[in-house]
């Protein structure tokens, strides 16, 4: 494992001529953060050496390399999940390539369906904690000696970052939740009763992603930050039949709040 990733960054940093410690998955919601990104060069999935492939409508696959205001980023347009049939290894194998090249800080974002009665669509959830309900755990095998075999996660979702998007948000007159994330394998979205046992959990909100990437970062000593927009409610006597074209559209309609509080977040971080 090691091998291939020390292979995959030595790639990278060849055709690299910038040197971000600030990355970005550009999950569902922050699409469009793309279109401020300046200086920009791009590296597809598909020429680089060991990388998986998304498989999902809406995911694109590539890496961004340039300017978010006066930051230099990377930004992963694309990424991927255990439901489409990869290992957690690589699901993360892009956050270890992302340590070997420097990055020091990760910034996520995803969809979810909230299971906090308080919640609406078209919300956004930032992520105080989490809950893996992963059925493989990313750093599962030999410990790779980014971090130790037993990693701390008592703080997975750094408070200064919160604290400044809280300031941000509050700034802009953006409405913003506060929640516990769970994610789960999927890709079927979840029955009325396993929204309710989440719930019961302590969770606010449950997607599919997120999880196993801020894991891998924590253990590697990247600072993370997430954020969910809602696109679903997992609430009794409000759930209906959902489709992955009704994400998209909730997402889509919230994408400027986000991209609003991530592109304030990342210039201050």
């Amino acid at each position: 494992m090691l091998e291939k990733i020390n292979e995959t960054a030595a790639y990278l940093s060849a055709r690299m001529h910038t040197s971000p410690e600030t990355a970005i998955i550009l999950g569902t919601g922050l699409g469009s953060l793309v279109n401020e990104i300046t200086e920009k060069y791009e590296i597809p999935y598909n020429e680089i050496p060991n990388f998986p492939l998304s498989t999902v409508e809406g995911h694109s696959g590539k890496l961004i390399f340039g300017k978010l205001g006066d930051k230099e980023i990377m930004a992963m347009q694309g990424r991927f999940h255990y439901y489409e049939g990869y290992s957690m290894k690589e699901v993360t194998f892009p956050v270890r390539v992302m340590r070997e090249l420097g990055i020091k800080t990760l910034f996520v974002s995803n969809a979810s369906g909230a299971t906090n009665p308080d919640f609406e669509i078209g919300d956004l959830m930032i992520i105080t904690d989490h809950i893996n309900h992963f059925p493989e755990h990313p750093l599962r095998g030999k410990n790779i000696p980014y971090g130790p075999r037993f990693p701390d996660m008592s703080e997975a979702y750094d408070k200064e970052l919160i604290r400044r998007a809280d300031e941000i948000a509050a700034e802009k007159g953006i409405k913003v939740q506060h929640g516990v994330y769970v994610g789960t394998q999927g890709p079927t979205f979840e029955t009325p009763a396993e929204y309710k046992l989440f719930h019961i959990f302590g969770a606010d909100a449950v997607g599919m992603s997120t999880v196993p990437e801020v894991i891998v970062a924590r253990h590697c000593g990247i600072k993370c930050f997430g954020i969910s927009v809602v696109t679903d409610l997992g609430v009794e006597g409000k759930i209906v039949e959902i489709t992955h074209e009704d994400v998209q559209e909730a997402a889509d309609k919230a994408q400027p709040l986000m991209t609003t509080i991530m592109r304030e977040l990342i210039n201050r971080a």
